[in-house]
């Protein structure tokens, strides 16, 4: 079972940037998509962002455009850029294969918050 554990988040600015990233426990070279996931206070986790080993990248309405995903299989790790952010980002931010499986790491908290 691969682990995940998420890191870079915190507080910034709307409009400001960050740059997430998840670091695989083992290889994620075999997993077709990745993806990100978000969830906010007292609302639902839901998919923000997938990549498959392709190359080939979706995003959640809300964040088209500003979010882009990358992948490094070599390393394990997958990145989440985070550009124009707004308070309605603020989330606890996780990455999972997608569907997700196994045990959910502990996140990431993201503030976009003046």
């Amino acid at each position: 079972q691969v682990l995940f554990v998420e890191s870079g988040g915190g507080l910034v600015q709307p409009g400001g940037s960050l740059r997430l990233s998840c670091a695989a426990s083992g290889s994620i070279f075999n997993i077709y998509t990745m993806g990100w996931y978000r969830q906010a206070p007292g609302k639902q986790r839901e998919l923000v962002a997938t990549m498959t080993t392709t190359g080939r990248t979706n995003f959640a309405d809300s964040v088209k455009g500003r979010f882009t995903i990358s992948r490094d299989n070599a390393k394990n790790t997958v990145l989440l850029q985070m550009n124009s952010l707004k308070p309605d980002d603020t989330a606890v931010y996780y990455c999972n294969s997608f569907p997700a499986s196994g045990t959910w790491g502990q996140g990431t908290q993201v503030t976009v918050s003046s």
